[in-house]
């Protein structure tokens, strides 16, 4: 932005709501918001790993990827243990070369958010994945 053009101060009188809430999540290291992504960091870990949230935890991020506020258009919230990945063997055998036996420090190929959306696109057979943001995440779940 130019000097003068009324863009980033929250308190100039040209920004819109939307673009104050997108302000506002910029900002996650301020007191309100690191008050606020706890408080739901708690409430969402006694929620179900995938649930139907009635609106949109973020209005602007959601329209701004494609969320309209009409019939046939729903939120779930999805819930992704953070972490790699580790190989599936017994005791941690893994026979044939060494190159192939690491165990603990794999990556899995798809990033959470894919995973998360497949998992949203499971729960609801009959209806289809439009797009997905971060709402918050702890140090077990994403």
């Amino acid at each position: 932005h130019a000097d003068g053009d009324a863009g980033d101060d929250p308190t100039s009188p040209a920004m819109g709501a939307y673009r104050y809430l997108e302000e506002f999540w910029r900002k996650k290291q301020s007191d309100v918001m690191r008050f606020l992504l706890r408080v739901r960091a708690w409430e969402y870990r006694h929620l179900p790993a995938v649930h139907r949230a009635t609106r949109p935890t973020r209005p602007d991020k959601a329209r701004r990827v494609g969320y309209k506020a009409k019939q046939g258009y729903v939120v779930y919230r999805v819930r992704v243990r953070r972490g790699g990945r580790k190989r599936p063997v017994s005791k941690g055998i893994q026979y044939g070369k060494p190159k192939h036996q690491g165990i603990s420090q794999l990556k899995f190929a798809r990033n959470k958010r894919s995973v998360a959306e497949e998992r949203a696109g499971r729960k609801c057979g009959n209806m289809r994945v439009l797009n997905s943001y971060w709402v918050n995440q702890d140090s077990v779940y994403k």
